[in-house]
């Protein structure tokens, strides 16, 4: 029998339960199935090219920034066609649509391609949207139903086979910036939770099975806050669902949505990267124009600044979220630059850039979150490749990957799961691993 690990969520009404086996095979919504970053996998490549470990690459409908997530022998991937493809004609809006794909993970035949299209006004293409374009929340899923967050469309949830179950609009407001969506949707016991902040300043709780609004946590102070939320476990029990927003981490009841705790970072401004947990800390790094991290201890009630922020940092990420790893943090930030900084208080380790970055503009260098598995790194750059390092609070690049047939560029985060890595561009979807003999 294979061993079994359960994950009791209080109040949720239900509880997970994974295979260890399963759940090391699995990917299944932004920065794997403990939104860590980390996968469990061993004997991943390490260099791939064109012709060289490079299993299958499916080209896709349109561009995207979102990240594949894999489950049950399936690779779904959303992109957008119709506006914003070509910066220099993006075209009219009301063609805009969006696309759910999945993939067979074994050979990355298409199965089908789902297309939805906008519902208008949409923010318009132009300015920071172009960056990132109107495909940037990764999907996620349950095992039985894959979820999708599709901005001012909604909320849309669709079976295997390509059939839309329900969908729920979630506000069709924008922020100051007029940026569009990025956070991504995580599946919590019954419920799928997802960070609104730009279409309605909301945090939502629903329903799986029918799409019904379990809680609606408001506030004006989420506008800016662009990650994507967290469940932290309660010392003496319980849950928390944590997010960083412009100069506070809060802490809400992953029942109720009411606001338990809240601590001061100062961090004003946009807030894009995600929170990492790590043995009961959460660490988060933004702000703008003056950017910093932070580490604050889980749980409390009310104000827990004083009490619970443990430091605070210069150094900083803008876009990605870092991976905590043995004591460290590690991150890469969009001027291509690799950063190591020591957990327990802030003190920076080192800071190294990435060789041979073809971007002349190295403050758009990287938007991709790192990964880790099999005591590497993998950090995709967005115009020069993937780069390989050791896990470890000194630097050493392993490895520089590139396709060179594919010039798009690559903002997705990798997705790891059953001895392979994935990538997405604005081009295609590509496996990368051992060949089979």
């Amino acid at each position: 029998m294979k061993p079994m690990k359960q994950i009791w969520l209080n109040g949720l009404g239900m509880a997970l339960t994974l295979s260890v086996s399963a759940e090391a095979a699995e990917w299944r919504q932004f920065r794997g199935n403990d939104s860590a970053g980390k996968a469990m996998e061993s004997d991943l490549v390490r260099d791939w090219a064109d012709d060289r470990n490079l299993l299958w690459r499916t080209s896709m409908p349109g561009p995207g920034s979102s990240s594949p997530i894999v489950a049950k022998g399936r690779v779904f991937v959303t992109s957008y066609s119709g506006y914003g493809v070509d910066r220099a004609e993006p075209g009219e809006i009301d063609a805009l649509t969006r696309h759910l794909v999945c993939l067979d993970e074994e050979t990355g035949k298409l199965l089908w391609d789902q297309p939805v299209s906008a519902r208008l006004p949409e923010d318009p293409y132009r300015g920071y949207l172009t960056e990132h374009g109107y495909a940037s929340s990764t999907p996620a899923t349950d095992g039985e139903t894959v979820y999708v967050f599709f901005g001012k469309t909604g909320l849309l949830a669709f079976d295997y086979g390509g059939k839309e179950l329900w969908r729920r609009e979630l506000g069709q407001e924008s922020s100051n910036r007029r940026w569009g969506s990025a956070a991504s949707p995580i599946v919590v016991g019954d419920h799928v939770i997802v960070n609104a902040s730009e279409e309605s300043q909301s945090i939502r709780a629903l329903d799986r099975k029918t799409g019904e609004e379990v809680w609606s946590a408001e506030a004006s102070s989420l506008e800016l806050a662009y990650g994507s939320p967290l469940v932290a476990e309660r010392r003496g029990g319980g849950h928390d669902l944590v997010l960083a927003v412009p100069n506070e981490v809060w802490g809400l009841n992953l029942s109720t949505g009411k606001l338990r705790w809240f601590a001061e970072t100062r961090l004003p401004g946009n807030i894009c990267p995600s929170l990492t947990l790590a043995d009961g800390v959460a660490y988060g790094f933004g702000g703008y124009p003056s950017q910093g991290s932070f580490a604050v201890r889980m749980g409390g009630e009310g104000d827990v600044t004083r009490s619970h922020l443990m430091w605070k940092s210069r150094v900083s990420s803008y876009v990605a979220s870092p991976v905590f790893h043995e004591g460290y943090l590690y991150w890469v930030t969009d001027r291509g630059e690799v950063l190591c900084q020591r957990a327990k208080d802030g003190q920076l380790v080192f800071r190294e850039s990435l060789p041979d970055l073809e971007n002349s503009d190295r403050r758009r260098a990287s938007y991709a979150s790192l990964v880790y598995g099999d005591g590497h790194f993998y950090a995709v750059s967005r115009f020069s490749g993937t780069y390989v390092f050791k896990a470890q609070p000194e630097f050493e690049l392993v490895a520089h990957n590139r396709i060179r047939t594919d010039r798009s560029q690559f903002n997705g985060s990798p997705a790891v799961a059953g001895g392979r890595l994935y990538l997405r561009s604005d081009q295609g979807v590509y496996a990368i691993g051992k060949p089979i003999p």
